[in-house]
């Protein structure tokens, strides 16, 4: 099972280090019984400097407890943002994953330093903007991909040219059968290609002025007030583990104050499900806190598709799920986690089923978005999908432990 390891980054203690080293262990705690694939361990950059003084991100090795050479990640997310002296105040995370085998409850790794430079490793997240197709920002990692909607789509069509004219701040999906990127390969074979399934996947889910997968407004009880599309974007990170990115939206009138949205996505190889951080600021009036909703389209499938679609709300893990059944683009799983301190219950509107979450002006609210297709192997059944977003849940409340020591 799998949630999204950067969810699941869990506490963090370091031994006291006064000398240099040349090598750190590292040790990570799991609470839970079952399997935990892809599990992202994050360590502070600074730590490791810390231990391990004018060590390079380039020239460092970490290898688990059998000697195997691991895939890592440093991004460069930390305030400081120069370092001048080179004590790593200008990185955020030192980034690698493991597999939790189901049982298992505590791993071992060490970070060292190495003369030679580091391999490259392959990406397996990757985010941009694609202006070339009026402004989409698109993202996506070895699972699925995905992507929404920017000023030039919303643009009127002025003088009249034909221009494609979609005012929404829902959330697209895009279904992969490989593991390795498609963004740039299916933009470049052009618009009408990646709605068909020419073998590596396609775009079989429909958005239109809907929240998507995992879009948000703010409900008042009634009715939901949505942003219009992105304004600006920012890529943080970008692989080959974990792909971070902003978007920001501008002010809109919701329940008698203006907000306005950041959403910051954390992206992680071997997830189905994105963790979305989503801080709403009131610019215009007060309110004591926000009932945010995230939505899930009613009528997703496909143009010509007949659709079926099961709904299962589970207020326990603050999780809504749906089981959509198209005609020949196979089986759709989609989902949005709430954690439960925030959860306040669903909804529906016209267009959406509905997860309630509180929020507080300018503090993030943490949530999880993403989808399963069957053609790609891994969710064939209902079952399978809900009981993979259930696992997530559990995940979600039972963080790793990190310890550092010399």
């Amino acid at each position: 099972m799998s949630l999204l390891p950067r969810l699941l980054l869990g506490l963090f203690t370091s031994a006291a280090v006064a000398t240099a080293a040349d090598q750190i262990t590292v040790t990570v705690t799991n609470a839970l019984s079952e399997a935990r694939p892809s599990e992202t361990i994050a360590i502070p950059w600074r730590s490791i400097s810390e231990a391990m003084p004018g060590a390079l991100l380039q020239h460092i090795s970490v290898k688990d407890s059998a000697g195997h050479v691991l895939p890592y990640q440093v991004t460069n997310v930390a305030p400081e943002g120069k370092d001048p002296q080179n004590k790593g105040l200008a990185y955020g995370d030192l980034l690698f994953q493991h597999d939790f085998a189901a049982g298992e409850k505590s791993a071992t790794f060490v970070v060292a330093r190495e003369a030679a430079v580091s391999p490259v490793f392959p990406a397996l997240t990757f985010a941009r903007f694609v202006p070339e197709r009026l402004d989409d920002f698109a993202w996506e990692n070895d699972k699925v991909a995905h992507r929404t909607y920017g000023p030039a789509l919303a643009a009127p069509d002025e003088p009249k040219r034909g221009k494609e004219v979609l005012v929404t701040s829902g959330l697209d999906i895009w279904c992969k059968r490989v593991s390795y990127p498609v963004v740039d390969r299916w933009y470049n074979k052009g618009h009408d290609h990646y709605h068909h399934d020419e073998g590596e996947g396609m775009d079989m889910y429909q958005v239109g002025e809907s929240r998507g997968c995992g879009g948000t407004g703010i409900w008042d009880g009634k009715s939901l007030a949505v942003a219009r599309n992105f304004k600006t974007w920012k890529v943080i990170a970008n692989g080959p583990i974990r792909t971070i990115f902003e978007l920001t939206y501008d002010a809109w009138t919701a329940g008698g104050v203006k907000v306005t949205e950041t959403k910051r996505f954390t992206v992680d190889a071997g997830h189905n499900l994105d963790q979305i951080d989503s801080t709403f600021t009131i610019v215009e009036g007060t309110a004591a806190e926000l009932t945010v909703a995230i939505g899930l389209n009613k009528k997703p499938a496909d143009k010509g598709q007949d659709e079926k679609i099961t709904v299962m709300p589970v207020a326990a893990d603050g999780s809504l799920t749906q089981w959509v059944v198209q005609k020949t683009n196979g089986l759709l799983g989609t989902a949005v986690i709430v954690p439960v301190e925030n959860f306040q219950g669903f909804a529906e509107d016209d267009r959406n089923q509905l997860v309630l979450a509180k929020a507080v002006s300018g503090q993030p609210l943490r949530y999880y978005v993403g989808a399963g297709w069957s053609k790609a192997g891994e969710f064939t059944t209902q079952q399978a999908w809900n009981d993979y977003v259930a696992a997530c849940a559990r995940r979600a409340h039972s963080p790793l432990t990190v310890n550092l020591t010399l």
